[in-house]
């Protein structure tokens, strides 16, 4: 992380629910970053997520947390509907944005967040945490020094089972959430799968409603593939029953396959198998993960990085429109709109 110590950034959060804690939680450990303000439609809610930082005060109206010259960077944590519009103001108003995954509903929302994001020259990072957990950064790692040789394959999975009254929740409502599970934990699958492989332009598959009583899908099927044939087989699903994470890479030389995400998703786990030159049983290289999440933190240190050293965020605006490129594919194919 870049130096921060000169100066204090001064943040702000709009959305001060579960993942908009985590976001203030991580903030407190960072040096040179302030939280001044935590804003959301419940005031209770927007005063309680202020009580736990000193010198942070709560609002109910997002537009008087922009206007505030103090705040230089906002971190989006609502539902998915809010997410869009208020990155867009917060970017025209000339703040860095951390918004969380997926961004928008759709594409087209997201592309007028990246025209605002140009025109007033401030960084927009999309939160997709799962890249800074601990295995699969040890997976970058490992890709990264060579030892898996070309990449020909990735496999992922990604599911839980839901809870009584899920389908009547707002992820169940496609003018909140702007789809169902593929656009929940769907975009952190294509999300890693680009990250590995690089971009995806050819996208099959479907998705389907198999089990909850809504509009939006519960599994979806997917078979993306590179303009150099390597393929991103992804699978996500809310009728799991067990909490599922599981991700394998292929190499010609080396195999990855890392599971679990911590918490209900089981400890986190990478382990390389590696090929031997009269090939059969590989040489196994286990790695294991069972300390705190410190994603939120690492991710939110990347995003200080991004504002301090005028860098390009990855994943930002570019990566987060084509996910949602591919989703709005997917729904098309299998008979769903993002926005009906």
């Amino acid at each position: 992380m870049g130096d921060n110590s000169q100066t204090s950034l001064g943040f702000a959060i709009v959305g001060c629910g579960l993942i908009g804690r985590k976001r203030a939680t991580a903030l407190a450990g960072i040096p040179g970053a302030a939280l001044r303000q935590v804003c959301d439609l419940d005031p209770m809610r927007a005063a309680d997520l202020a009580k736990l930082t000193p010198g942070c005060t709560p609002a109910t109206d997002y537009r008087t947390v922009l206007a505030d010259p103090a705040i230089s960077a906002v971190i989006v944590s609502t539902l998915n509907g809010s997410l869009a519009p208020i990155a867009l103001a917060a970017a025209e108003a000339g703040k860095h944005v951390l918004v969380e995954k997926p961004g928008a509903l759709n594409a087209a929302e997201l592309r007028k967040v990246q025209q605002a994001a140009v025109s007033s020259g401030v960084r927009v990072r999309l939160g997709y945490n799962h890249r800074f957990h601990p295995a699969l950064q040890k997976a970058r790692e490992l890709i990264d020094s060579g030892v898996l040789g070309p990449l020909m394959f990735l496999r992922g999975r990604y599911g839980h089972g839901g809870r009584k009254g899920y389908d009547r929740e707002w992820r169940a409502d496609p003018e909140l959430s702007g789809g169902g599970e593929l656009i929940d934990q769907g975009v952190h699958l294509i999300d890693l799968a680009g990250w590995f492989l690089g971009d995806l332009p050819v996208v099959e598959g479907h998705a389907t409603t198999s089990f909850w009583d809504m509009k939006v899908d519960d599994n979806a099927f997917l078979s993306l593939r590179t303009a150099a044939g390597q393929t991103a087989w992804l699978h996500v699903s809310c009728t799991e029953w067990k909490n599922l994470f599981s991700l394998e890479i292929y190499g010609r030389d080396a195999k990855l396959a890392l599971d679990g995400l911590g918490g209900s998703y089981g400890v986190e786990r990478l382990v390389y198998y590696k090929m031997l030159p009269q090939m059969g049983p590989p040489d196994i290289f286990p790695f294991e993960y069972p300390g705190s999440d410190a994603s939120w933190r690492l991710e939110t240190e990347a995003f200080i990085d991004d504002i301090q050293l005028g860098r390009e965020p990855s994943p930002g605006l570019k990566e987060g429109i084509r996910t949602l490129e591919i989703v709005e594919a997917i729904y098309k194919k299998s008979g769903y709109l993002p926005n009906p």
